[in-house]
């Protein structure tokens, strides 16, 4: 259970400020815990990176996979519903994956971290759609809102839902 508290805690320190700011001092402070105690669960910098965007992704699929939106075209348009939700809360400055892809561009670690979130992205997609032959493009649609909401807020998601009615019907 701690390893998951510091995860979650570092999770909302890289979202808050990011991934180059944080100092290990600083994300031991952010952890509320010993710097041994940090290290005994993440032993470096971009250990910790990794913990936070895992974290995360379950999270974020936890939000996303409710049993209770339909399938179909109500349960896309249900998704970005939920991801105006997500951005304005939990994600105002953008995707916290594409963030750490483009602070650690070299690091295989963090870009298998992002490849796994954004394949279970694009399966979510297939699954709810009904339409595995669009989840991609209903992925792009997502990425798009989730970079472009830092500046365009809730228009983006508006004009999301308005391609992905065009798109399924």
């Amino acid at each position: 259970m701690v390893k998951d508290e510091i995860a979650g805690r570092l999770e909302i320190a890289f979202s808050q400020h990011g991934f180059a700011q944080m100092s290990v001092a600083e994300l031991k402070v952010a952890s509320g815990v010993s710097l041994r105690t940090l290290y005994r669960y993440y032993p470096s910098k971009e250990s910790m990176v990794i913990g936070a965007l895992e974290h995360r992704h379950q999270r974020y699929l936890g939000v996303l996979d409710n049993e209770s939106i339909p399938d179909g075209v109500d349960g896309v348009l249900a998704i970005f519903d939920t991801l105006a939700r997500w951005m304005s809360t939990d994600a105002p400055n953008g995707c916290l994956s594409m963030n750490a892809f483009s602070a650690y561009p070299n690091n295989d670690e963090v870009h298998a971290a992002v490849q796994q979130h954004k394949e279970q992205l694009v399966q979510l997609f297939a699954q709810r759609s009904a339409r595995p032959d669009l989840a991609m493009a209903l992925f792009l649609i997502h990425e798009g809102v989730s970079l472009a909401w830092p500046t365009m807020g809730e228009q983006a998601v508006v004009s999301a839902k308005d391609m992905i009615r065009k798109l399924l019907r």
